[in-house]
């Protein structure tokens, strides 16, 4: 099913639109050595609004927080069309205990500083960007919703957590009358689909939209990196290269390559890209509201905007299903099974719920 960027969808449980693609902009900026510099980063960010979107998504310290000072500029004068959404929890001072994590005085220093690079009164979209394991949840709940009621913050989201943890946090919010989680940023990817176990099950379940980050893997499923890149030293700083952010990550790895051969197979009898057959494929989940493309130039973006208008047919999803397929454990496994099934249900079937 092809589709545009201007046709919306609605994220979460909100009534907020957005775009079904997310312009990503951790490649805002040059201070890691490998993003786009200043004029390349405005020709993407005006040829994604050209287009009709209005997703951008940044974080407090991508390229050592350029990228929110480059999308404030940007977006001047075009502010309140575009749903702008940020995260914190990254530590902006090393050696300072509190200058990151989930926890209040982290997370309003880092929305006043946010506020400030993006030259703004209020953040549309605000995630916690990922699970400090050391923060209460209440903290971190009624943070967000002292956030939510001042108005500076009109959403909020998460990021990088465990579903159990979200879908706690979720039930505390509801039943308090605090803001709700409505989104949900996770690695989704055809090299990346352990969350198709507890994630994304919770999250259309809980109410929240799934925003895939990296639905190409870091590049790999693009067919950019070969198996001679695997022997390359790791570090685990994103400054250097891309092919070191793809290595630390985790996506730069045998199975992954072996996947991305298929796609690019499947990519070729489809005349299309690698990387519009992969993030296509992330559209097809109904939890699914908008993979984020991060693009380092014009070109890239377009090629990737070309996503939107692939069909698949069952023969190509069942080759990406095979190469890619993850066992999703217990006990969703031992639920599936003939026996359990017959004792819980007496040998009765009954249609799933609509």
């Amino acid at each position: 099913m092809t589709t545009t960027l201007d046709t919306y969808r609605l994220l979460g449980r909100s009534g907020l639109r957005v775009s079904p693609l997310a312009l990503g902009t951790m490649t805002f900026g040059t201070d890691w050595g490998w993003g786009s510099d200043k004029d390349e980063s405005r020709r993407i960010f005006d040829a994604y609004l050209e287009r009709g979107g209005n997703f951008v998504d940044t974080a407090n310290q991508y390229t050592e927080g350029t990228a929110e000072t480059l999308l404030g500029e940007f977006a001047a004068g075009r502010r309140d069309e575009l749903v702008i959404a940020t995260k914190y929890t990254a530590a902006t001072r090393p050696g300072d205990p509190n200058s990151g994590g989930n926890h209040r005085k982290s997370m309003m220093r880092s929305v006043e500083t946010s506020l400030r690079r993006l030259r703004t009164d209020h953040l549309d979209l605000l995630y916690l960007h990922a699970w400090d394991f050391t923060t209460p949840v209440e903290e971190v709940l009624r943070g967000l919703d002292d956030l939510v009621r001042s108005g500076k913050v009109l959403y909020a989201g998460i990021s990088d957590t465990p579903a159990w943890q979200v879908s706690r946090m979720q039930a505390i919010a509801d039943l308090r009358g605090w803001a709700p989680l409505v989104a949900l940023q996770i690695e989704y990817s055809l090299a990346e689909r352990t969350v198709e176990r507890d994630l994304i099950p919770m999250a259309r379940e809980m109410g929240l939209g799934v925003v895939p980050w990296s639905p190409l893997a870091s590049g790999v499923l693009t067919g950019k990196y070969t198996r001679a890149d695997l022997a390359a030293e790791v570090s685990g700083d994103p400054a250097g290269t891309r092919r070191n952010v793809a290595a630390a990550n985790g996506s730069l790895t045998e199975r992954a390559l072996d996947i991305a051969d298929v796609v690019g197979r499947v990519a070729a009898e489809m005349g299309a890209k690698p990387s519009q057959v992969a993030l296509a494929w992330t559209l097809l989940d109904p939890a699914v509201t908008a993979p984020i493309v991060g693009a380092r130039t014009l070109e890239q973006l377009e090629d990737n905007l070309g996503a939107l208008e692939l069909t698949f047919d069952p023969a190509h999803l069942a080759a990406l299903d095979e190469a890619s397929r993850v066992d999703l454990g217990f006990p969703h496994e031992f639920l599936k099974r003939p026996m359990p099934r017959r004792v819980m249900l007496g040998g009765v079937t009954i249609a799933p719920r609509a």
